[in-house]
C-alpha cells in the first residue's frame, strides 16, 4: 500500500469507510481476545461485524491488519500537515507536528489502544504489522526532510541530508518511546505533554545543525516580503549579521565564521 495520500473522498464516504473499519476492528479484537489470534478466521470477523466476507477484504488485506483501522487515515492527516507547513517553519518542527496526528489517534481511545498494545505484545504477526505501520510514517517524514536538500549536497560533503534521515528516525523513535510508556501505564496522563518534552530533546540534538535551507538568499533591506534575510556585511572592521529569528543557531554561527574568514 502506498505511503502517499489516496484520492480524496467526500466527507460522508470517508466517515462511513472509517466507521466500517472500526467495526471490523472491534470484532477482530473481541475474537482475538476470546478465541485467540490463530483460531480466528476472516469469516468469523466479518460475521461478528454483521457484514459479508468480501466487505472485510474491501477494507483490509488480511486479518492482522484488522486491529489497525485508523492508520491509513492518520497517514493522510500527517501528510496534510507537512503539505500545509508555513514556508519558513523549520522542517524538523513540521515533522514533529505531523507525527502528533499519530499520537492523537491513540489518545482518542486510551482503553482500546491499551488492549491493542497488549495483543501486539502477545501475537508476533500483529507486532510485525505494527512495525510495518511505523515504517510508513518514518518514510513519509524522511521524504519530507530530504525534500529540503539538493541531491548534490551528498557529493559536496554536506551532512544535512544525513541529518535529515537521522532526525526523521529520531522523531519517530521519540514518539514510539513516549507512546509505549503511556500504554504500559494504562493510557493515563497527558501524553501530548510528554511528547512535547521528547520533541524538545530531539530539537536540541538536531536543530542546531539541521535545516540550513531555512536561511534564504540575501536580499537588501529585509527582502520584498519584509522578513529579515540572512546577510553578513563588514564595515570598518565591524561585523553585522542579520538573520531570521527562526534560523538555526548553528547556521548563524557558520555564517559569522565564514564572514570572518573572508
Amino acid at each position: 500500500m502506498s505511503d502517499t495520500a489516496k484520492p480524496s473522498r467526500s466527507p460522508a464516504a470517508s466517515s462511513q469507510r472509517l466507521r466500517m473499519r472500526r467495526e471490523l476492528a472491534a470484532a477482530a479484537m473481541e475474537l482475538f481476545a476470546t478465541k485467540g489470534y490463530e483460531a480466528t478466521t476472516v469469516d468469523e470477523i466479518a460475521a461478528t461485524a454483521g457484514v459479508a466476507r468480501r466487505t472485510f477484504f474491501r477494507h483490509f488485506r488480511a486479518k492482522e491488519e484488522a486491529i489497525f483501522p485508523d492508520h491509513d487515515d492518520t497517514l493522510v492527516r500527517a501528510q496534510a500537515v507537512l503539505e500545509a507547513a508555513p514556508p519558513h517553519e523549520n522542517p524538523l518542527d513540521t515533522v514533529c507536528r505531523g507525527i502528533k496526528e499519530v499520537m492523537r489517534m491513540y489518545a482518542a481511545s486510551p482503553k482500546g489502544s491499551v488492549e491493542r498494545y497488549k495483543l501486539t505484545r502477545e501475537v508476533p504477526a500483529l507486532r510485525e504489522r505494527e512495525i510495518a505501520s511505523v515504517a510508513r510514517y518514518e518514510r513519509l517524514f524522511t521524504r519530507y526532510l530530504l525534500g529540503h536538500f539538493d541531491e548534490a549536497a551528498h557529493r559536496d560533503g554536506d551532512d544535512d541530508p544525513l541529518l535529515a534521515e537521522v532526525a526523521a528516525s529520531a522523531v519517530v523513535t521519540a514518539h514510539n518511546h513516549v507512546l509505549r510508556r503511556w500504554l504500559r501505564g494504562g493510557g493515563v496522563g497527558d501524553v501530548e505533554a510528554q511528547l512535547d518534552h521528547a520533541f524538545a530533546i530531539v530539537r536540541r540534538t538536531f536543530g542546531t545543525g539541521f535545516g540550513a535551507n531555512r536561511l534564504a538568499v540575501p536580499e537588501p533591506a529585509g527582502g520584498a516580503d519584509g522578513t529579515a534575510r540572512a546577510a553578513t556585511t563588514r564595515e570598518d572592521e565591524v561585523l553585522v549579521t542579520v538573520a531570521r529569528t527562526d534560523a538555526p543557531i548553528g547556521e548563524i554561527m557558520r555564517t559569522i565564521e565564514e564572514a570572518l574568514r573572508d
